[in-house]
């Protein structure tokens, strides 16, 4: 059993309450995450209320997640959630936000209410471009997406799995071309990413802060575990999100590392 260590929450990447993790946990079927310890996961929900994509709070403006998600602005972004069916939770909502996209899949939504930090709801640092997460590095997603595909189940709970990061050329040998520098996939014993986990975070723990090093953003059509799951490599598209925030400089985020061509 891991316990990450927590600090707090104005830091970037250090939950005030620390997760658990175990080898055994996992997304598909389900294990639930330590309420709070993941404080940057988003809930993106329709006018409805509905749960339909992840995303990250990169700071207190700003949340990232994947184009496909097809945000609206009658959608909600929603922070401090664990319990998809329960108001107890210290919920904020923000109904206002553009979005800018790029290709590939990542999207930047500009929140007209900044969140409040509290003890639940805090930013995930981002990596420097130059940052190296290399194969076999240990990581984690989190969700709501779907826990079990026959028959299908959807969580309640906020889930997490360890992941193990693998090389572009592994990721290829099961996706082909269609898999690209700007692409970071992973593999887990029994553990994969499912729908509904979309726009949501791949983290890795460095210099003991958790990095979004991944945003969710395809894989098996079935949410088979066996096959490697495919996210947007946030290194390489951290300096399009730099130079997207230095252009609406009057929000402030945490700082950033130079970014490196």
């Amino acid at each position: 059993m891991v316990q990450a260590v927590g600090r707090e929450p104005a830091d970037c990447g250090n939950p005030a309450i620390p997760p658990m993790l175990s080898g055994l946990a996992r997304i598909i079927n389900g294990t639930d995450a330590v309420p709070g310890s993941w404080p940057w996961q988003v809930s993106l929900q329709d006018e409805n209320g509905l749960h339909f994509c992840g995303g990250s709070l990169i700071c207190p403006h700003w949340v990232v997640t994947d184009t496909h998600c097809q945000v609206r602005t009658s959608d909600k972004v929603v922070l401090g959630e664990y319990d998809l069916a329960s108001d107890e939770e210290d919920v904020f909502n923000h109904l206002d936000f553009n979005w800018i996209t790029l290709s590939p899949d990542i999207a930047l939504l500009r929140l007209k209410t900044p969140a409040l930090l509290t003890p639940t709801v805090s930013p995930v640092c981002l990596p420097c471009a130059c940052c190296d997460f290399p194969p076999g590095t240990e990581c984690v997603i989190t969700g709501w997406g779907m826990s079990s595909v026959n028959p299908p189940v959807t969580p309640r709970k906020l889930q997490q799995g360890i992941v193990y990061l693998v090389s572009t050329e592994e990721c290829k040998n099961y996706w082909g071309s269609s898999i690209t520098q700007q692409h970071i996939c992973t593999r887990g014993s029994g553990i994969s990413s499912c729908m509904g986990d979309s726009g949501g975070p791949l983290v890795c723990q460095k210099d003991r802060a958790w990095f979004l090093v991944g945003i969710v953003s395809g894989g098996s059509g079935t949410c088979n575990t066996s096959i490697p799951g495919v996210y947007a490599r946030v290194t390489a598209l951290v300096c399009w999100v730099k130079k997207i925030l230095e252009e609406n400089s009057e929000f402030r985020c945490h700082p950033f590392c130079r970014c490196h061509q």
